[in-house]
């Protein structure tokens, strides 16, 4: 049985992944119409991403026995003024969402909640791939200066990500 304040912190978190989906989403509409289809996959599959990170906080509560209590997800962004301001709140982001992952572990560890410590680990791995992947676009992004051609790879390199389904969803199916 999962404890009352760790449910609802997991609720929370719930909401901050559904709202991240949508601000990716947003994202990708905005890299659609600046005519950057790579990046807007790039983005996409961000939203994909956190739509499956909500979903694996869901399965978690329902499987520990809480109950899952959806809330209105906020208005997001829909302008940037470039693709390079888009990938820095990126990553401004995803450093939210790292402090609000390990609010969540401290939780657990305070209520010495094993099991949520053990899945939350997987989460805490995957912020430091989150925030690195954004570093790195920004890196490029600054290199890159003005330069179109340069823009033009940097846009093909990021159409070939693809999607691949979490771990912890993958041991499900």
């Amino acid at each position: 049985m999962i404890s009352k304040r760790l449910e609802d912190a997991i609720n929370a978190q719930i909401n901050a992944e559904m709202w991240s989906a949508y601000l990716y989403l947003s994202m990708s509409a905005y890299c659609q119409d600046k005519g950057l289809a790579g990046m807007a996959n790039w983005f996409a599959i961000q939203f994909k991403e956190e739509q499956d990170h909500a979903q694996i906080f869901y399965n978690y509560l329902i499987s520990r026995g809480g109950r899952v209590l959806l809330k209105a997800i906020d208005a997001v962004e829909t302008e940037w003024a470039s693709p390079l301001a888009a990938f820095e709140h990126t990553y401004k982001h995803e450093q939210h969402v790292t402090s609000l992952i390990n609010n969540l572990m401290q939780i657990a560890v305070d209520e010495k909640d094993f099991a949520a410590q053990s899945r939350l680990q997987w989460f805490i791995d995957e912020q430091v791939e989150e925030e690195e992947n954004a570093v790195d676009i920004i890196n490029k992004l600054k290199m890159l200066d003005g330069n179109s051609y340069g823009l033009y790879v940097l846009d093909q390199e990021l159409a070939a990500r693809v999607y691949v389904t979490p771990s912890p969803l993958a041991a499900k199916a």
